[in-house]
């Protein structure tokens, strides 16, 4: 039997960072073709010779001039058939949490500009990356209600007060504050340290770091991490 099929296989990635108690997304303005000088996710196609992992973050370092160190698969998008004007194509999306305070971003290959949004402040986004933004900010609030993910987006020492903001930033909702302090310090995943936040008002407070070891025993383990509500 022939089959006739003439598919494109692509990747695209949606990167969070957090800064200024804002969940922000990486954007890239289309340098060329029938979408130039629109935003849309970072992303491209598959070379025949390349995985789908070795291809998006070939597009990361391409587009935005970065790499990050995990990349989760979240959803392949096709049901669509019209999503792509030019041609069928089917994209599998990955996503990234990162600090992004740490990353320089510089634009290459078919990306005009690399920048930053809030993920409530956004531009019109070109194909349907509005969508599949959509599924990964509800995937990263759903991992968030059972699974303490997150510390990518904050600085290596930080506040107990800014894991909480980040908590309620993501949820879009209040936490019980109390509840969720002695939940995360009793999992032993954070640690006090010697030092005190730089901020000048107010009394000072001690910094917190993230025990990456512990976490990932806790992990291969299995364990319940369920978020109280104020």
């Amino acid at each position: 039997m022939e089959i006739g099929q003439n598919i494109k296989i692509a990747v695209d990635a949606i990167v969070f960072g957090y800064e200024g108690n804002k969940l922000n997304v990486l954007l890239v303005k289309q340098k060329f073709g029938i979408m130039k000088n629109q935003w849309a996710l970072v992303g491209g196609f598959v070379k025949d010779d390349e995985t789908l992992h070795a291809a998006v973050n070939r597009e990361l370092k391409e587009e935005a001039g970065i790499k990050v160190s995990y990349l989760e698969q979240l959803y392949t998008f096709g049901d669509d058939v019209k999503r792509d004007p030019r041609f069928r194509v089917i994209s599998v999306a990955y996503f990234a949490l990162v600090n992004s305070t740490r990353l320089f971003l510089t634009a290459d290959s078919d990306a005009e500009e690399a920048q930053w949004f809030p993920i409530k402040e956004l531009p019109p986004l070109a194909y349907d990356h509005k969508d599949i933004l959509q599924v990964a900010h509800k995937r990263l609030q759903s991992k968030l209600r059972y699974q303490p993910i997150g510390f990518d987006l904050l600085p290596i020492e930080f506040l107990f007060s800014d894991l909480e903001n980040l908590y309620c930033t993501i949820l879009e909702k209040e936490i019980d504050r109390r509840n969720f302090r002695k939940k995360m310090l009793s999992f032993g995943i954070i640690e006090e340290t010697d030092n005190f936040s730089p901020r000048k008002s107010g009394r000072p407070a001690k910094l917190f770091r993230f025990k990456k070891e512990e976490y990932n025993k806790l992990s291969e383990e299995g364990f319940l991490f369920e978020i109280s509500f104020a």
